[in-house]
C-alpha cells in the first residue's frame, strides 16, 4: 500500500506550478485502466524496447547523417547518442516506478514539477510524435519509390519530393499518414502476434543486412574513419561526429516506451533498468555493426542529397563493380527488405500517431487544450477528432517539409524532453524525498546531471536552423498556453493568478530575444552561401511581434496583479 507524505501532495496550491497529487493520478489510472496486470518480465521489456527502438531512424536518417556530418565516424555517433539515452532512460525508470501509471512525461511532470512545465513537455512531445511520424512518412515514400522502380513502375518524381527538393509535394507520405490515421480512428489495434512478428521482422532485416554485407566491405570506404573537417562547424571532423550523434539520436527514440510499462511489470525495481539498458545495449551493438557495414559497402558520399533509403542504396553496392557501376548480387534481397521496411514503417507511424493523440487527449482532459482533442467516437471509442486534426497536420509536414528538417526537429524536441525528465528527478529528490519509489536512479545528482549535459551537448551541435525552429515552436506553445490553457485549466479553475502569469511573459520575452539573436547569428554564418533568407526574415518578424506582445501582456498582468492585491 502506498503512503503519501502531505508535503508533496499540494493540489490546493493554485498557480502555474500547481501539481496533480500522485494518489489522484493513481485513482484516475484505476478508473480508466481497471488495473493492468503485472505480467512483464525483464526479457519482455527488452523485447519491447528493441521493437520500439529499431525503426525509421536507423533505416533513413543514418545515411543522411553519414553523408553530411560524420562519414564512417557515424559508428562513434551512435555510441554518443546511446550514452545520452541511457542516462535519460534511468531517469525515466524512476519516474515510471514512482508513478506506475501508463502515460508519458507529460503526466509525470504534472505530478512533480507542475502545470507550466507539464505544458512545455506536452507541447514539446509533438515534435517527438507528430513531427516524428512525418519523418517516417517521408522515408516511407523514399522506400516506396525504390520498390516501384524494382518492378519497372515510375511514379512521377515531382509527386514524391517536397517543393524544397524540387518537387510539388510528397504524395506517398500523405497517403500513408492518412491510412494510418483512419485505422486509428476505427480503433483497429495490432494483436500480440502481429507485434511480435514486426519485432522479429525488424531485427531480421538488420541481422541479414549485417551478415551479407560483411562480405562486400571495401576498406577504402572506411578510410579515414573520421573525414577531415571542411572548415565549418559540424561538417565532418569531431564536431561533425557529435552533430551526427544528435541527428541519429532519432534512431533511439522509442526506448521510453519501456518506462511507460512499469504498471505492467512484475518487479519494476529490478526489471525496469534491465529492460531499458538491455534494449539500448543490444540496439547500440546492432546499430554500430549496421553503420560499419553500410559505410563499408558504400562510400558515404553516395548518400548525399538527403537520401532517405540508405539500406536500398547499400544493397545495390553488394556485388561486383564494373566500370564504376555496381551490379548487385542480391536484387531479390533488396525488394524483400524494402517491402519489410515499408511494413515496419507503417507500424511506427501508427504508434507515433497513437502516442500523439494520447498526449493531447490527456492535456485536453486537463482542459489545457480544447475539448475537441478529447472527444470520443461513440462507436469506436477513439479520440477521432484529434486523429483527424493530426492527420492533416502531419500530412502537411510530410508533404512539404524535407525529411532532414523534420528529422532534426524531432531529435531536438526529444532531447529537450529528456533534459526536462532528468531535471525532474533532481527536483523530485528535493521536493519528494519520502515518496515511495520502486526504482531509484543511482549516483544522484551525478547521473541526472550527466544526462542533462550529454543531451544538451547533442542539442548544441544540431544546426542553427533547427534551434530556430524549436524556439518558434515553443513560442507558439506559450501563446496557446497564455491565451487558452492557463485560463481554462481544470486545476486552476476559478483562480485569477495574474502575478504568476507574468512568468509566462518573462519566459516569452527571453525566448523571443534569443530567437532574434540566433536568427542573426545563423544569417551571418551562411550569408556567403545561398543561405536561408526566408527563415531569417520570418524569425526576426516573428520574434519582434512576440516581444511587443509579451511586453504588453507583462504590463497588463502586472497592473491586474496590483489591483488584485488591493
Amino acid at each position: 500500500m502506498l503512503i503519501f507524505h502531505p508535503k508533496f501532495n499540494q493540489t490546493k496550491r493554485m498557480s502555474l506550478f500547481v501539481r496533480k497529487s500522485i494518489p489522484q493520478l493513481l485513482v484516475e489510472a484505476g478508473d480508466s485502466e481497471k488495473g493492468l496486470k503485472r505480467t512483464l518480465s525483464s526479457g519482455s521489456l527488452i523485447a519491447l524496447g528493441i521493437g520500439a527502438i529499431i525503426g525509421a531512424g536507423l533505416f533513413s536518417i543514418t545515411g543522411m547523417a553519414a553523408a553530411n556530418y560524420a562519414g564512417p565516424g557515424i559508428m562513434i555517433s551512435f555510441v554518443i547518442a546511446a550514452i545520452g539515452c541511457g542516462l535519460a532512460g534511468l531517469c525515466y525508470a524512476e519516474f515510471s516506478s514512482m508513478i506506475p501509471v501508463a502515460g508519458s512525461a507529460y503526466t509525470y511532470s504534472y505530478a512533480t514539477m507542475g502545470e507550466f512545465i507539464a505544458w512545455i513537455i506536452g507541447w514539446d512531445l509533438v515534435l517527438e510524435y507528430a513531427v516524428g511520424a512525418a519523418t517516417v512518412a517521408s522515408s516511407w515514400s523514399g522506400y516506396l519509390s525504390k520498390l516501384l522502380s524494382n518492378y519497372g513502375v515510375a511514379f512521377p518524381e515531382e509527386l514524391m519530393k517536397t517543393p524544397f527538393d524540387g518537387g510539388i509535394l510528397n504524395l506517398p507520405a500523405v497517403f500513408i499518414v492518412v491510412v494510418m490515421s483512419l485505422i486509428l480512428i476505427r480503433g483497429t489495434s495490432e494483436s500480440a502476434k502481429v507485434n511480435a512478428l514486426i519485432v522479429i521482422l525488424k531485427v531480421s532485416i538488420v541481422i541479414v543486412f549485417i551478415v551479407l554485407g560483411f562480405n562486400y566491405i571495401r576498406p577504402e570506404n572506411l578510410t579515414p574513419l573520421i573525414p577531415e573537417n571542411k572548415g565549418s562547424f559540424g561538417e565532418f571532423g569531431w564536431t561533425g561526429v557529435i552533430r551526427a550523434a544528435a541527428v541519429v539520436f532519432f534512431a533511439y527514440i522509442g526506448f521510453d516506451a519501456v518506462s511507460t510499462a512499469a504498471q505492467e511489470t512484475k518487479d519494476p525495481k529490478k526489471s525496469m533498468p534491465i529492460g531499458i539498458m538491455g534494449s539500448l545495449l543490444i540496439c547500440t551493438v546492432l546499430y554500430i555493426l549496421f553503420a560499419y557495414v553500410m559505410t563499408g559497402v558504400t562510400n558515404y558520399k553516395e548518400f548525399e542529397g538527403g537520401e532517405l533509403a540508405p539500406v536500398a542504396t547499400a544493397i545495390n553496392w553488394m556485388g561486383p563493380i564494373v566500370n564504376g557501376v555496381p551490379h548487385p548480387d542480391y536484387p531479390w534481397l533488396n525488394t524483400a527488405i524494402i517491402f519489410a521496411i515499408l511494413l515496419g514503417y507503417s507500424s511506427v507511424i501508427l504508434v507515433m500517431l497513437l502516442g500523439q493523440s494520447r498526449v493531447f487527449y490527456s492535456m485536453s482532459t486537463d482542459r489545457l487544450l480544447p475539448k475537441i482533442f478529447s472527444d470520443i467516437h461513440k462507436k469506436h471509442r477513439t479520440p477521432y477528432k484529434s486523429n483527424l486534426l493530426f492527420m492533416v497536420f502531419v500530412s502537411l509536414f510530410a508533404a512539404f517539409i524535407p525529411g532532414r528538417v523534420v528529422g532534426e526537429m524531432t531529435s531536438i524536441g526529444t532531447l529537450f524532453a529528456f533534459i526536462l525528465v532528468c531535471a525532474g528527478v533532481l527536483v523530485m529528490r528535493y521536493t519528494m524525498k519520502d515518496a515511495p519509489r520502486a526504482f531509484r536512479v543511482p549516483l544522484v545528482p551525478y547521473v541526472p546531471v550527466l544526462g542533462i549535459l550529454v543531451c544538451l551537448g547533442m542539442m548544441v551541435f544540431l544546426p542553427f536552423d533547427t534551434w530556430i525552429r524549436l524556439l518558434v515552436w515553443m513560442l507558439i506553445g506559450l501563446d496557446i498556453y497564455a491565451e487558452y490553457g492557463v485560463k481554462k485549466s481544470l486545476m486552476n479553475a476559478g483562480k485569477k493568478h495574474f502575478k504568476d502569469k507574468t512568468i509566462i511573459s518573462i519566459c516569452g520575452l527571453i525566448l523571443s530575444i534569443v530567437l532574434i539573436g540566433l536568427a542573426f547569428a545563423h544569417h551571418n554564418m551562411i550569408k556567403e552561401t545561398k543561405g536561408d533568407s526566408a527563415l531569417f526574415v520570418f524569425s526576426v518578424i516573428f520574434g519582434s511581434l512576440h516581444i511587443i506582445y509579451f511586453i504588453f501582456k507583462y504590463i497588463r498582468d502586472k497592473r491586474l496583479a496590483s489591483s488584485q492585491k488591493d
